[in-house]
């Protein structure tokens, strides 16, 4: 479609008629992600409250059908790349936010790791220098003031802030390690999600050596620690609980985060919304 036949559409929007209106809005979604940047044009040159209106409402719903695809790819050929999970899930909420601002600052954090690493390097040595990078340099902190906050869910504003939950911290710390060949899981540990240091025996057979509390500065945990946690919630030491979780099981979570947050400041329409990404997952 182009820019006249779109003006005409758009100038149909101050109708009255509901049934035009919803043909002009049927019209222009179908039209997909390309026409947004037209649509935002057009809002800046409106001094229509009501059409600035439908214009907007009309690009979110155009951009939430864009990250429901987007995740459903990612969900059946994609999955093993945290890093774009959760960048899909960041242009849910910041659909201008540029996606490759998120992978400059990643590969920016991985090379000062880089850098420091030497060869005979013991696990705890390595944990040490990425929070001395991370927590140190860097200033990553757990977001203790407004923990429940729905952009502590957001990389990119993790990133920005500098301030997390547990699960996005965990995530960019594993996200990093990973890219250096240090092997940092995620742990789907209740109520707190954490990290773990994998190694394994002559036989391949791998096994926990220890865990790693990414919102407490990149405290070491020991397995006691973890049991007596989970001992606590009235729950045995479970593998589900003490081993790697994937990749899904780690963006479903981040959606119960952000719906626990929507919940508690009463946005319905993100509560709903969240449910149908989750419901992508499932």
């Amino acid at each position: 479609m182009n820019e006249s036949a779109l003006k005409s559409l758009i100038f149909l929007l101050d109708d009255t008629d509901q049934q035009v209106i919803q043909e002009v809005e049927h019209q222009l979604k179908s039209q997909g992600p390309e026409i947004v940047p037209y649509l935002e044009k057009f809002w800046e040159s409106s001094f229509d409250p009501r059409v600035q209106g439908r214009l907007e409402n009309i690009i979110h719903e155009i951009q939430f059908e864009q990250t429901k695809n987007e995740l459903q790819i990612w969900n059946l050929s994609n999955s093993f790349n945290l890093l774009e999970g959760l960048i899909i899930l960041n242009n849910y909420q910041y659909p201008s936010y540029e996606d490759h601002k998120i992978v400059l600052k990643i590969e920016d954090l991985k090379t000062e790791v880089w850098r420091g690493l030497q060869y005979d390097m013991s696990p705890l040595e390595k944990v040490n220098l990425l929070n001395h990078v991370l927590f140190g340099s860097f200033g990553l902190a757990g977001n203790t003031k407004d923990y429940h906050h729905p952009q502590n869910s957001y990389i990119g504003q993790v990133l920005d802030t500098k301030q997390g939950n547990p699960l996005t911290l965990s995530c960019i710390y594993s996200i990093i390690a990973q890219k250096l060949d240090i092997p940092i899981y995620g742990i789907n540990l209740p109520k707190h999600f954490i990290l773990a240091y994998m190694d394994s025996d002559e036989e391949g057979n791998e096994h926990v050596l220890f865990y790693i509390n990414a919102f407490n500065r990149g405290q070491i945990m020991q397995k006691s620690d973890v049991n007596s946690f989970l001992k606590q919630l009235n729950l045995g030491p479970e593998r589900e609980f003490t081993y790697p979780c994937d990749n899904v099981t780690i963006m479903k979570r981040a959606l119960r985060n952000l719906l626990s947050a929507y919940e508690a400041n009463e946005s319905v329409g993100k509560q709903q919304e969240i449910r149908e990404l989750f419901e992508l997952l499932a």
